[in-house]
């Protein structure tokens, strides 16, 4: 019996040339497609075979029905009478099987293109569910994309297979500036399948990011010889990793900052100048504290460890440095820890000063409430930084500062 192979390649380029999905799979579904057409035609698909080459794309299908006699056949789907067996087989007898190949032409246009939709429908839902799975897997891996929209809110991302990468505006470092056409390096943050489509989001801002960051600068921390404890951050602004080795003859800090700091500045440029201390882990509770509120020395630690508080004695010139930029020193430094640290300014016996607290009458409660949110208690603690550092570091007005001013230098004049 001669054979007419059904080539499908050409008719299907579009999905093998630009679809994620191996060849089997797509002939697996191929063959679902028409079974499921050879059912609407005649009824069943169980006497039918659907021959699928995976190697040349070419598909046949045989259909086998048994020979009755006339008048006999209870269903034509499944039977074929003598008479009508013998006009194409003289050799065939009642009880032999009839075996004929099905043509794609015999099913008709309409239902050839509605199973081209069909099937186009079917290679879309495994693409979807294969970049779901894939992406639900990387979940916490770095990614690099190359920009291809950026809205208000967020930013698409293209990946190097043409997957669409979400990057919220919440995921940005806020020195992120994106155009049309930037690679960007992001983490794998959340995978959610919304409406049958995957959402793949990608963070800039989580610990995450800074950690497979660390861990393609630092071979060490790859191989395992060095552990990151922790890390808390401050996107942009400061971050704060606790690092730990098991071995004695490596030293983690040193090993993550590289030589001259030859490791550490690829990850700093990466995340916009982000100010990133690593401190050596330990199991010393203030000592911990202490390495964590780097670069400020201080002189002497009272915990609670019921409440979870720790109250920090420094000399006034470190107050400023313990409490960093916005705040963000000290913040990041309880994150670290998991204490709730609150920075007192140890009083110079020799020195003559005044609680800030003694001028309620004079400057608004509120105004007072600035300077302690900073770490200044006293008069000298505020007189000793400058107008234009006092406005950077607090949410106060210019001349409000210089009114300020105004008043604590007059108890000392």
């Amino acid at each position: 019996m001669s054979t007419t192979s059904i080539n499908l390649i050409d008719s299907f380029q579009e999905f093998k040339d630009f679809k994620n999905i191996d060849r089997p799979t797509m002939m697996s579904v191929l063959e679902d497609v028409f079974r499921s057409m050879i059912r609407k035609k005649y009824g069943t698909d169980e006497n039918c075979d659907v021959i699928v080459n995976t190697d040349n794309g070419d598909l046949e299908i045989w259909r086998t029905r048994t020979v009755v006699e006339d008048g006999f056949s209870e269903d034509d789907d499944l039977e074929i009478e003598l008479a009508e067996a013998l006009t194409i087989d003289a050799d065939l007898e009642v009880g032999d099987e009839y075996v004929e190949q099905i043509t794609l032409e015999s099913f008709g246009r309409r239902a050839i293109l509605a199973a081209r939709q069909t099937l186009v429908s079917k290679i879309l839902e495994l693409e979807k569910d294969e970049i779901f799975k894939k992406y639900k897997d990387r979940v916490g891996e770095i990614v690099t994309g190359e920009v291809y929209q950026v809205w208000k809110k967020e930013t698409l991302v293209l990946d190097d297979e043409g997957n669409e990468l979400l990057l919220p505006k919440s995921e940005q470092i806020p020195a992120d500036y994106f155009k049309k056409g930037d690679t960007v390096k992001a983490v794998v943050s959340k995978v959610d399948m919304l409406n049958s489509n995957p959402k793949i989001i990608i963070s800039r801002t989580a610990p995450e990011f800074l950690q497979r960051l660390f861990e393609l600068e630092v071979p060490e921390i790859f191989d395992g010889l060095i552990t990151i404890k922790k890390i808390v951050r401050e996107p942009g602004e400061r971050a704060k990793v606790a690092v730990e080795s098991y071995d004695d003859r490596i030293d983690p800090v040193g090993a993550c900052v590289g030589m001259k700091g030859s490791r550490i500045h690829g990850i700093v440029r990466e995340l916009k100048n982000e100010n990133i201390d690593v401190i050596n882990y330990t199991n010393n509770l203030q000592l911990y504290i202490q390495r964590a509120l780097s670069p400020a020395k201080i002189t002497s630690i009272k915990l609670d460890d019921d409440k979870k508080t720790a109250a920090v004695y420094l000399k006034p010139d470190q107050v400023s440095l313990a409490i960093g930029r916005g705040g963000h020193n000290i913040k990041l430094a309880g994150k670290l820890t998991g204490y709730e640290i609150d920075v007192y300014r140890e009083a110079d016996e020799h020195e003559e000063d005044v609680d800030i607290e003694e001028f309620s009458d004079e400057i608004d409660s509120w105004i007072l409430d600035e300077f302690k949110r900073i770490g200044l208690d006293t008069a000298k603690s505020v007189l000793a930084l400058t107008v234009g550092e006092l406005v950077k570091r607090t949410d106060l007005e210019e001349e409000t500062v210089k009114d300020v001013l105004s008043i604590l230098n007059a108890e000392f004049e």
